[in-house]
């Protein structure tokens, strides 16, 4: 049976304002300028100031909500009904550098270079064959990624170029292509595996290397115990002196495992990193900054205000323009609490920063790990009366540059551990002289995870081993057997 009634509840729920807001403190430095950008194109009643005059100004006594349609009360605008579509994701396409409204959007600045995939092919263009083996080459270079690898199986290749081209080949053919790409440069390139990349170095070497023999035979034979580091039983396999070993070993060090890298390395593709604050020590006196990036001019417009208010003035309105008022009405105050948004995003990375650097005062002072102190995100929040998520998307993909780096926010938080004296002291201090030992120790002779454990503890720092194992992890440290050289 169908019943109907009627309950009365109390619901908690995030305004959208309050969802931008959250959006918006997420996003670092260098995506903020995108997603201005994005809003500054799809709202016309956003600006971006370049010359703040004090008649253009964005003022928050102005209150957009005051204007009506019509004289008639049950024609104002509820914000609900437009506000519900207002968008808070970034945008797909990528923006570089600082937005100039003058600029004609579709014109796009960029710096033309050659790729990896170029480089191959304008070797390829040198070479005698046949048009249908040249489309060949060009789809196997199409999958090589760029380490230089070819992770696609010649199986694959060939279902490709059935699909894509309609040209049948079979997988000798595709093979033979690999083989004559393998000559190019850089050197191991179109490798299936590092073994086989490794080796094709090895054939370009001159003859008359010193070593090249047994480098040969190590990768050849006693490969999988080479990337284990046997060298004992490799050594004894070859019936090597320890010399001799070592120049093998040297020879093949310094083949390249990422062929490709040689060429991409310089083509700009790196991250660089955006500071978000800037923490200056004036004599002992700490000044924080938010990178300018984050405080844009923006405004309201003034053409749409007058809009607005034209709009306003008339007495008789037809539905054509009701609709134009309501359109201008809901861009209006997307501008309005886009604009309030970032300032209270401003605000708040602002007092997040001051707590943390308030809180690791020492830290920002001196620069050593040691003098980090164990903090949590309910530290911070307790200092800046906000909720612990808040700080928490504060934190996130946020740097600061100090006179001592530039650091993620969340290298600053910790656990606390206790030292045998009673101390409390970051874990982050405990990583720090667990690195500083591992760098001192004998590479001939590393220590286990248990002397790590014994170390520490002459130190003060009473932690069991799979402790020590799941820090060393945590630090990218392998195991003693793996650190051991010859």
């Amino acid at each position: 049976m169908i019943r109907q009634s009627q309950q009365q509840k109390l619901v908690q729920k995030l305004s959208p304002q309050q969802i931008q807001l959250m959006k918006l403190l997420q996003v670092p430095t260098y995506q903020l300028e995108e997603r201005i950008k994005e809003e500054l194109e799809e709202n016309p009643a956003l600006e971006f100031e370049l010359d703040a005059t004090p008649n253009d100004e964005y003022s928050e006594d102005e209150n957009l909500d005051d204007i009506e349609l019509s004289d008639d009360s049950s024609e104002k605008i509820d914000l609900e009904d437009f506000v519900k579509g207002e968008k808070g994701e970034g945008s797909d396409y990528e923006y570089d550098g600082d937005y100039n409204p003058n600029k004609n959007t579709t014109q796009s600045f960029v710096r033309v270079e050659s790729s990896f995939h170029d480089f191959l092919l304008g070797q390829l263009q040198l070479l005698s064959i046949s048009e249908k083996e040249q489309k060949i080459a060009e789809q196997i270079m199409g999958s090589i990624d760029e380490d230089g690898y070819l992770r696609r199986e010649v199986f694959a290749i060939v279902d490709d170029l059935a699909f894509s081209q309609n040209l049948i080949t079979t997988e000798e053919e595709v093979k033979e292509m690999v083989k004559l790409i393998q000559q190019l440069d850089p050197p191991g390139v179109c490798a299936q595996s590092l073994q086989e990349c490794l080796l094709l170095q090895c054939k370009r070497l001159a003859n008359d290397t010193p070593g090249l023999a047994d480098a040969h035979l190590l990768l050849t034979k006693y490969f999988d115990e080479f990337i284990r580091k046997h060298y004992e039983k490799i050594q004894k396999q070859l019936n090597l002196s320890d010399a001799t070993f070592k120049e093998v070993l040297d020879l093949i060090l310094k083949l390249n495992p990422k062929p490709g890298s040689t060429f991409s390395s310089g083509s700009g593709n790196k991250l660089y990193i955006i500071p978000d604050f800037f923490v200056f020590n004036d004599n002992g006196r700490l000044e924080v900054s938010l990178n300018s990036k984050n405080a844009p001019e923006l405004r309201v417009s003034r053409d749409y205000i007058d809009m607005m208010e034209t709009y306003q003035d008339t007495k008789q309105k037809d539905k054509r323009q009701k609709e134009a008022l309501l359109f201008i009405k809901q861009k209006l105050d997307a501008a309005k609490w886009f604009i309030d948004a970032i300032k209270q995003r401003q605000r708040t990375l602002l007092n997040t920063m001051q707590a943390i650097v308030e809180y690791q005062q020492s830290f920002f002072i001196s620069g050593a790990d040691t003098d980090l102190r164990p903090m949590i995100l309910k530290d911070i929040a307790e200092m800046t009366q906000l909720d612990i998520s808040t700080i928490s998307r504060v934190a996130n993909s946020k740097y600061v540059q100090t006179e001592f780096g530039t650091f993620l926010l969340k290298y600053f938080f910790s656990e606390s551990l206790q030292t045998d004296d009673g101390e409390e002291v970051s874990t982050r201090e405990v990583k720090s002289i667990l690195t500083k030992i591992v760098d001192q120790e004998n590479k001939r002779k590393p220590y286990s995870d248990d002397k790590l454990m014994e170390l520490l503890k002459e130190q003060g720092y009473s932690i069991a081993r799979r402790t020590v194992a799941k820090y060393r992890e945590q630090l990218n440290i392998p195991v003693a057997r793996l650190r051991r050289q010859i």
